[in-house]
């Protein structure tokens, strides 16, 4: 087993390689949808999931009208909203059925996935590549991770969405004290 400092090291190599072949033009594009839509609406499932709710959070401290997917109080999708999906795969069965059922209302779909060769990215009229490795699909879409499983992509992932959270912050002209004044209170 490698020592801690080096493993350290390891894991902080990968997100930089891999974060530094996500095409910025393709992130630009993006949050340019993000800021254009009526409603955000996100979904993920897993540990993916997670960091789709995390990012669903920070749109709506900026006053993006945003919405989880599966939460009980989601509305409605349709006309002028855009679904984004987290997805390492982009073959996840609910995710896509969430693809079908957008199809039908004129809402946009954009990805933020692990494979572009897949029925998620292919639907999207947005898609952000992370090359991390897709533990699933037996493989790497990039190099192997000192990271298991699907945790090289989760954690860019996070990071490719705090990245556009600062790109929209500045955009939108939000300090973090309008930020603040939007975060929860139930607490």
């Amino acid at each position: 087993m490698k020592a801690h400092d080096e493993l350290i090291d390891a894991i902080l190599a990968d997100i930089s390689r891999t974060l530094r072949q996500v095409d910025a033009d393709e992130v630009e594009a993006l949050w340019a949808a993000l800021l254009s839509a009526e409603r955000v609406f996100l979904a993920g499932k897993g540990r993916t999931g997670l960091q789709m709710r995390a990012f669903a959070m920070r749109l709506m401290h900026l006053g993006l009208r945003v919405h989880v997917v599966d939460d009980v109080t989601t509305p409605a999708i349709g006309t002028g909203d855009l679904l984004l999906i987290g997805s390492s795969s982009g073959r996840t069965g609910s995710l896509l059925r969430y693809v079908e059922t957008v199809g039908a209302t004129g809402a946009q779909l954009a990805t933020l996935t692990g494979n572009l060769d897949s029925p998620i990215a292919a639907a999207a009229q947005r898609r952000v590549y992370i090359p991390a490795t897709n533990f699933k699909a037996g493989g790497s879409a990039g190099e192997e991770s000192a990271l298991v499983m699907g945790s090289l992509f989760e954690h860019c992932l996070g990071l490719v969405c705090d990245l556009i959270i600062i790109r929209l912050k500045a955009a939108l002209g939000v300090d973090e004290a309008r930020m603040n004044a939007r975060h929860a209170n139930l607490e």
